[in-house]
């Protein structure tokens, strides 16, 4: 345990749901001593995802890349968890030398919404609002990759300003989405990228000319690990594997992907589909899947065949298995801007980096100014990058 939370503002709470809840801050080790009310808050959250489950967490404590100590802010109702947000403490450009909280993130976390259960849930969002300031010490909280296009984020928001926080948005875009129809025939009608679709039928074709062209799915055992070795081989042969960012160029990123895929854990599952050419893996999507959303966090493919796009073959192959087996109810391309995605998956949800302060918090900087630094930071990011690329 790192330390009970004090009840301020608990105290001043109303109604009866509220006064049975109770809020506070343990560290990854504690929580982990209750795998099944973890599981079960997943379970039950409004929009559960699998980036703050318990497989997720376990497997990054696994490879090292968190310690015991991380910090939750939970919400309970006697024994029962009803949310869970691990954060992070730190020097930010948006405090100016002092420390801002953050949701833990890694590139295995592409979301930050907290996992929050539907029973009492605008009470239960209360609740934890009042621990996000107490977890902060009052100071602001930079908030990236939060849905607020979903339930969990913009009740979140809601409950911040009802609260008398001030929040400002530094960015936004659109990630895409796919929700399932009756079927792939329902999908394909009125898409609004037909040509699109068009052309990667033609690429299929291409593909299927030089051989047996076949997409497999493992779930579980040596396939799934077949798949995984797969995909770190595929990854690691192409760009990202000259530039060191592919996850076998890292120890610690490489005994993730082994954790993440070695099988599953609560309500979370595991999935691996390999488009293949006469055996020879052309392109690998990996995807955790909760609450009934896939989330295709990675996809590699064979940059030699880059010409017919394997990799985009392929998702338009799950697309197809997603219709034909429902497998999920939606698909999240897990994805930042600018996704190749865009002109596949029909639907789209608002993700925002957003800033936090709590009433009676530290003024010495406004929200404006806070945002507006933050966006300063993006665009030397950008043009870091640019410069890198071009040199």
């Amino acid at each position: 345990m790192i330390a009970p939370m004090g009840r301020r503002g608990a105290e001043a709470r109303k109604g009866a749901c509220r006064a049975r809840q109770s809020v506070g801050i343990v560290d990854l080790a504690t929580l982990r001593a209750e795998p099944q009310a973890w599981d079960d808050c997943v379970a039950r959250a409004v929009e559960p995802h699998p980036h703050f489950s318990r497989h997720v967490i376990e497997a990054h404590r696994q490879a090292g890349l968190l310690r015991d100590d991380c910090a939750f802010v939970i919400v309970r109702t006697g024994e029962r968890l009803d949310a869970i947000l691990p954060f992070r403490s730190g020097l930010d450009i948006t405090g100016l030398g002092t420390a801002v909280a953050q949701p833990v993130l890694s590139p295995f976390m592409p979301s930050s919404a907290p996992l929050v259960a539907g029973d009492a849930f605008a009470d239960t969002l209360a609740t934890l609002v009042a621990g996000l300031a107490e977890a902060s010490g009052g100071r602001a909280w930079r908030w990236p990759l939060l849905s607020i296009s979903g339930r969990a984020g913009q009740g979140l928001l809601a409950a911040m300003h009802e609260a008398g926080w001030t929040t400002g948005i530094v960015e936004t875009f659109e990630r895409p989405v796919l929700d399932r129809r009756p079927s792939h025939d329902a999908f394909l009608t009125d898409h609004p990228h037909m040509s699109r679709l068009k052309d990667l039928r033609r690429r299929r074709r291409r593909l299927a000319e030089a051989g047996t062209l076949e997409r497999v799915t493992a779930t579980e055992g040596e396939a799934l690990a077949s798949a995984l070795e797969d995909f770190l081989a595929l990854e690691a042969a192409g760009w990202k594997g000259e530039a060191g960012t592919a996850l076998a160029c890292r120890p610690k990123t490489l005994a993730l992907a082994h954790a993440l895929f070695a099988g599953t854990a609560g309500p979370v599952t595991v999935r691996a589909d390999t488009l293949s050419l006469d055996g020879r893996p052309l392109a690998v999507s990996l995807a955790l899947i909760a609450g009934g959303t896939a989330c295709l966090l990675k996809t590699a493919y064979d940059e030699r065949e880059r010409a017919l796009a394997p990799g985009l073959v392929l998702e338009a192959e799950i697309v197809r298995a997603f219709h034909e087996t429902a497998f999920a109810e939606r698909l999240d391309s897990a994805t930042r801007a600018g996704s190749a995605l865009e002109s596949l998956y029909r639907e789209r949800e608002t993700i925002a980096e957003i800033i936090a302060m709590p009433p009676g918090g530290e003024a010495r900087l406004s929200i404006g100014r806070r945002v507006a630094l933050a966006r300063f930071e993006h665009r030397a990011k950008a043009e870091a990058k640019r410069l890198l690329k071009r040199g």
